[in-house]
């Protein structure tokens, strides 16, 4: 006796793209929003903040006051909230910093609660491990000084910091979780590989890491989402009418530490700080931006990156900030 079987070949046939794949989603699944850029960074720095807090012995967070060290303290709080941080907060004051961004910095740190070290280069000016050229000279580069004595005082493995890929070519090539051995040193020939958001966070006595959680974020995504979360920060990121110098590439903010040379002019001009750090080599640029819209409109159309564009120390030389984190800079 004679079978006939029939087959339908439609069953077998792929899907037109996308239609029948989509269809066969729950309705709930289908309709779910779709994940935003800053969310989607939001939860790999969450995810980071978390990994150190589990695999870590005894980690501590770079707070400066500055935005983007802000912005870590808020993903803290949402990895970490309603507990307490599980590190403390840790600035190393090179003592020529924006007196507008201290204040800032510790007022924020006693809103938090939270337990705020800090350390400084002139104590290790007085201690004789940092010695300057001359008094006027920046203490910037002297900071890796202060930090590496800081972690072996007090055993820290890990300093997590806001430093970004898209600030400077050294810190493109950086991973995550960066490591430094015995010596405070990094080695940008010998970095581990991060396949898949899997980090080895394995050191050996003496060593310990540097964690950048916001690594992947632009300087636009930082005001963003700034901006989206309502965050306070220093005043002098806000466009103001100051005494500037213009010095080389840049302008120097007129200070006790920076006055005009001969031939050099005062001038008062309309300018904002898109980064804080030692008053002796940040610039500020002209500005007219007096809101955090306004910021993120002026990033948005910017075509220097915000140290190529205030940073004198990222200006010595081609390898300026390879080399001092080779030398145990953050």
């Amino acid at each position: 006796m004679e079978t006939t079987v029939n087959f339908d070949l439609n069953r077998y046939a792929p899907p037109a793209l996308g239609l029948r794949l989509k269809s066969r989603l729950p309705a709930a699944e289908s309709s779910r929003p779709a994940i935003t850029h800053l969310e989607a960074l939001e939860s790999e720095s969450i995810h980071i903040l978390r990994e150190v807090a589990a695999e870590c012995r005894n980690p501590a967070l770079l707070f400066s006051g500055g935005k983007d060290s802000i912005v870590l303290l808020r993903l803290t709080e949402k990895a970490f909230r309603p507990a307490r941080f599980p590190f403390p907060l840790l600035h190393i004051d090179t003592g020529h910093n924006f007196p507008e961004v201290i204040a800032f910095r510790d007022k924020r740190a006693a809103q938090l609660g939270e337990r705020l070290i800090v350390r400084s280069v002139e104590d290790s000016i007085k201690q004789g491990k940092v010695i300057l050229k001359s008094p006027d000279e920046s203490r910037n580069v002297h900071q890796s000084v202060t930090l590496l004595d800081t972690i072996e005082e007090l055993g820290f493995d890990a300093c997590i910091g806001g430093a970004r890929r898209d600030e400077e070519k050294a810190r493109a090539k950086e991973r995550i979780f960066s490591f430094r051995d015995e010596f405070g040193q990094w080695d940008p020939k010998n970095q581990r590989p991060e396949l898949w958001d899997l980090y080895n966070t394995r050191v050996h006595r003496g060593e310990n890491i540097r964690v950048f959680p916001i690594s992947n974020w632009t300087e636009l995504d930082v005001w963003r989402y700034i901006a989206k979360e309502r965050l306070e920060v220093p005043n002098i990121y806000y466009a103001h009418n100051r005494e500037v110098i213009r010095r080389g590439n840049g302008l120097l903010p007129v200070s006790e530490l920076i006055q005009a040379k001969a031939g050099e002019t005062v001038e008062i001009l309309s300018v904002r700080f898109r980064t804080v750090g030692d008053m002796t080599c940040t610039c500020p640029v002209e500005s007219t931006a007096t809101t955090i819209d306004e910021i993120v409109a002026e990033t948005a159309v910017t075509r220097i990156t915000e140290r190529g564009a205030t940073r004198m120390d990222d200006q010595t030389s081609e390898a300026s900030m390879e080399l001092r984190k080779k030398e145990g800079y953050f």
